[in-house]
């Protein structure tokens, strides 16, 4: 007798943390592995030393990004450090409409947007987590070791750390961040307990073949 076969909507895992905990290289790092696409965002910053068009941001003028607010193409986007960043909703939702998972690194006040979402495909979708940097000290080690930016914006993106920190029980789970090798782990154990949750679950009739959420 032959195995029901299951299929599934995609799900939106969004990781946010203050700026220096790891966020950017544990998405690096999940990206190593092809069981999700990742949502690359929209954002009017300069490129970093080594950050590619496309890849790492599409770095947009101004102009043209708020132009794509005004035209309803954002799903959420957010004024940081003097920059905007945005996620465009079409690659999310063809992605999840797929039954393709998406990964979103984005900060507090783009996940809020988000939950906030009248659209019930991504509402349904939606896991957030937080990374908690481990302690204010640490995470000062981690600005300063990246060398990207002046005093002025080390101790701006240390201000707003603190700020953003106490906004974790908003999140469905937060990692207490260690090393990067633990984070992963973490994060790998809530992206496999989540795909198998049985409300994300129907069974489709239409295939003999063996299961495969």
């Amino acid at each position: 007798m032959n195995r029901p076969v299951f299929r599934r909507q995609g799900i939106l895992f969004v990781i946010s943390a203050p700026s220096g905990t790891g966020k950017t290289t544990l998405c690096e790092n999940l990206r190593a592995t092809p069981d999700f696409i990742y949502s690359v965002s929209c954002t009017t910053r300069p490129p970093r030393a080594g950050e590619v068009n496309d890849v790492d941001y599409h770095f947009l003028t101004k102009d043209d990004f708020l132009s794509r607010v005004e035209n309803g193409a954002m799903l959420e986007y957010a004024l940081v450090h003097g920059n905007y960043y945005g996620t465009l909703k079409s690659t999310v939702k063809e992605a999840l409409a797929q039954g393709t998972d998406v990964l979103l690194d984005i900060d507090v006040q783009g996940a809020t947007t988000i939950r906030k979402t009248d659209d019930p495909m991504v509402r349904d979708s939606l896991v957030d987590v937080f990374i908690m940097p481990p302690t204010q000290e640490e995470l000062e080690k981690r600005l300063r070791k990246r060398g990207t930016e002046t005093e002025e914006q080390v101790q701006q993106r240390l201000r707003t750390g603190r700020e953003e920190s106490k906004l974790w029980p908003l999140y469905k789970y937060t990692i207490l961040s260690g090393s990067m090798e633990e984070d992963l782990i973490k994060f790998r154990a809530i992206m496999r307990a989540e795909r198998y949750l049985s409300r994300r679950l129907v069974i489709n009739d239409a295939s003999p073949a063996s299961e495969s959420p």
